[in-house]
């Protein structure tokens, strides 16, 4: 017989999987919650979202409940209170319900929640309204990230609206609203050695995708079906799924920087960009590489991917502790306004090319994001109006690109040529690690292995 006072089973225990172990996620929440004061921090899960009728999209945590508490399942808040006696890590949760188990799969309940995560205090998420405020009759501030669930912010104002009537007459209860973002960025920025182990695997996985993509690929094929081989191996080698939508773009489709339909035929003398990235465990990579469709780069081909290449080196090498996280792009930024003067496709003075942002028609966006739990990851990029320095334990992705549209005033030889080459790089305390070496990026390297098989 069900019971949903049941202890947590031995099966939904091992549907239940943490990533990391309990003891990781609590320190994460005692750092955390010594930075808080007077405050108590509210998350709400990620809402489910419809994808057509009665169906939805396959469920992601929201990211920052993931990495303070490692829980997967919808429909739950957690609270953290420093200042209370006895609950300082609360979880509300789906109760057990053996019709809903049934049709949408196994929940951990109250129960298995405290039992599994070591919660100190748990309930059934309908009991949210009446006992939430007595979590915070005698804090100053909520610390809650407005804009993400609109239904919860109103939640929270209201709560806010009436702390304040009451504070006038009882003297406590929260006045103010706090994001608490601010502190979670900077831990979530520096990763761990047991975080770098699921970031190296993630990034192993990509890694060998792409390589499986280019000994596949050749001309005929469509976009979607290298999108396929891709994906086919994440989900063969344990990702979760795609860490973002997978961009497959040949020939002209190459110059939109996110290209997502994936569904034109390659042809012969296509370049094909292939952006990539798979998520193990929470944790992204995020890979690109561009190479011709056919296993030969042509003339103009060749002359574009080298200054992205070499851009990209010389990105990478700025990436070490004390640099500025602006030096990375200002160096791939160097090479290919040095590299578009050359072929003739900048011209004028360099200093007002650079300025005016001239080359911003051929190379749009910056080199390079923090990569973590969300593929574009938490963190800020400037502190004190100053370029971050960078330090151990980061990881940033160094991309480079050159897109070429149908322009008159551009030889029409170059037009429809997109390059882009990414890889994901740690920060070490000697200089760096280059997670994604494994794929290549050489020309001859390329052209060896294009389209060659298994």
């Amino acid at each position: 017989m069900f019971s949903p006072e049941t202890i947590i089973t031995e099966q939904i225990a091992n549907n239940y999987r943490p990533t990391l172990s309990p003891e990781i996620y609590k320190k994460r929440r005692e750092e955390f919650l010594s930075k808080l004061g007077n405050g108590v921090a509210i998350f709400p899960s990620a809402p489910t979202t419809i994808r057509t009728n009665d169906t939805d999209y396959r469920y992601r945590q929201n990211s920052d409940l993931y990495y303070l508490t490692g829980f997967t399942e919808p429909e739950t808040v957690c609270l953290l209170a420093p200042n209370h006696l006895e609950h300082k890590f609360v979880l509300f949760v789906r109760p057990r319900n053996e019709e809903k188990e049934i049709w949408e799969g196994r929940r951990v309940g109250p129960e298995g929640a405290k039992e599994l995560l070591g919660a100190d205090a748990t309930y059934e998420i309908e009991k949210l309204d009446e006992e939430l405020p007595k979590y915070l009759e005698k804090v100053d501030f909520i610390y809650y990230s407005l804009g993400n669930e609109q239904r919860f912010d109103q939640r929270i104002i209201n709560l806010i609206k009436y702390f304040r009537s009451m504070r006038r007459r009882n003297g406590v209860g929260p006045y103010s609203i706090i994001d608490p973002t601010e502190i979670l960025q900077e831990m979530r920025l520096i990763k761990t050695p047991e975080e770098l182990e699921l970031m190296r695997r993630s990034a192993t996985i990509a890694a060998q995708a792409h390589l499986a993509a280019m000994k596949a690929v050749k001309v005929g094929m469509y976009e979607f079906e290298i999108e396929a081989v891709i994906e086919h191996y994440f989900r063969r080698s344990g990702a979760n799924a795609p860490a973002y939508n997978s961009i497959v773009g040949a020939g002209a489709n190459a110059t939109i920087l996110h290209y997502v339909e994936n569904n034109c035929q390659i042809k012969d003398n296509d370049l094909l960009l292939v952006d990539a990235g798979a998520e193990y465990e929470h944790y992204c990579s995020d890979i690109t590489r561009t190479y011709p469709a056919n296993g030969r780069f042509t003339k103009e081909q060749k002359e574009i991917y080298e200054i992205v290449l070499a851009a990209q080196l010389a990105a990478i090498e700025k990436v070490k502790p004390g640099a500025a996280f602006d030096d990375v792009h200002q160096a791939a930024l160097d090479i290919i306004v040095d590299g578009l003067f050359n072929l003739g496709l900048l011209s004028g003075e360099r200093e007002k090319v650079i300025e005016e942002k001239q080359y911003q028609k051929f190379f749009m966006h910056r080199t390079s994001h923090w990569l973590g739990i969300d593929t574009h990851d938490v963190g800020k990029y400037k502190q004190s109006d100053e370029s971050r320095i960078l330090e151990p334990g980061m990881i940033l992705t160094v991309e480079p690109g050159i897109y070429i549209r149908p322009m008159d005033d551009v030889p029409t030889k170059y037009h429809n040529i997109g390059i882009r080459i990414e890889d994901d790089v740690l920060v070490t305390e000697q200089g760096s690690e280059i997670l994604t070496a494994f794929v290549p990026k050489q020309i001859n390297e390329l052209e060896a292995i294009i389209g060659r098989g298994n």
